[in-house]
């Protein structure tokens, strides 16, 4: 028996996978149902994973945008245009939508407004807040960058603030802009490092606008994080690259509420290592700042490798164990592309 703490991108499609498979899963997810959010960009290998465990690509396809490249307008002309890599977007709850859809068609059994408040680490037993819920057999915590799990595990490894309030912003019709449609674009202003100090991206189509601004400041307090009127925000928006101004002035006046959020990252360089039977996927253990692009890509390539050990009869510690050492591989080959970019 497979026991899922959380019904997010990697808890849903890993439970879909097993439960196809005819592996016993059940998934508890706090949420009184499939989450929200944000819009996301996944590439081609994030696309072969989700294929790998049995997501139709049709389907995804369906629900997303296509990405054929990337603008960086801040570096210099000749390094500005990037080729896609199979990228689409996704409004998040459109990419639930597919995922929970592939779950529900594989009878994995999600339990929704199911807040878990605790769990024995040596046993796996969990507490939920109407009392004690039987597990036996693995735990795999997919419960996001606040993990009960990992905080019982490891209270030593808190999310950190990785230095930006991030704003989202979707206008869901078209406004026509003066950039190329389709293209995702990225304004901003570099500093002394690699990544810009701040960032404007955005990417129409004849559908939407999908736009965000990253901003390096002091962490918003819990109180300011959520939905605002997109006005309260739109001096520090327009800050982000006066250069484009008029641009910032037509996407906020078609805006109507923004979400605002701190970039967080968990840190695994100082992770225990992993200990059956409950093991930590996806943002629970290694969540990274919305500026990698990649942190989805991550907890589904977790879903796969967990999805293969478990139906292989092998140990889901020795996958999440060489887990760990690829993304941090992949982080550090990331960062020196970035670096030779901006240089």
């Amino acid at each position: 028996m497979v026991t899922i703490l959380g019904g997010g991108i990697a808890g849903t499609v890993l439970a879909g996978a097993l439960a196809g498979n005819q592996v016993p899963v059940t998934v508890y997810e706090r949420q009184p149902e499939p989450g929200n959010g944000a819009f996301m960009v996944l590439d081609g290998h994030a696309h072969e994973s989700l294929a790998q465990l049995g997501v139709p690509l049709e389907a995804l396809h369906e629900r997303s945008h296509t990405v054929p490249g990337f603008r960086f307008h801040f570096l210099p002309e000749e390094r500005r245009a990037t080729r896609s890599q199979g990228h689409r977007l996704y409004q998040r709850a459109d990419l639930m939508a597919v995922l929970t859809e592939f779950a529900s068609a594989a009878n994995a059994p999600i339990h929704y407004d199911k807040d878990i408040i605790d769990l024995d680490p040596s046993t796996g037993a969990l507490h939920a807040s109407t009392g004690a819920i039987p597990s036996d057999g693995l735990v795999i915590a997919a419960d996001g960058i606040d993990s009960i799990a990992r905080r019982r595990l490891e209270p030593e490894r808190p999310a950190e603030y990785a230095g930006q309030v991030v704003i989202y912003g979707t206008i869901p019709h078209a406004v026509q802009l003066d950039t190329e449609p389709d293209v995702m674009h990225f304004h901003g202003q570099l500093g002394e490092g690699p990544m810009p100090t701040s960032t404007f991206g955005h990417m129409w189509n004849d559908k939407a606008v999908f736009w965000f601004t990253r901003l390096t400041r002091e962490p918003l307090p819990q109180q300011d994080i959520g939905s605002h009127p997109a006005a309260h925000w739109a001096d520090a928006i327009r800050a982000a690259d006066p250069m484009i101004s008029g641009l910032i002035d037509t996407i906020l006046a078609a805006t109507d509420a923004v979400h605002v959020s701190n970039a967080r990252n968990v840190p695994f360089d100082n992770a225990r290592a992993v200990q059956l039977p409950i093991v930590l996927c996806g943002d629970a253990d290694h969540a990274i700042t919305p500026a990698a692009a990649r942190g989805a890509r991550e907890a589904i390539e977790d879903a796969l490798a967990l999805y293969r050990a478990i139906t292989a009869d092998e140990s889901p510690f020795d996958a999440m164990t060489e887990r760990r050492i690829r993304i941090t591989e992949e982080r550090t080959q990331q960062t020196r592309v970035i670096s030779r970019a901006t240089a």
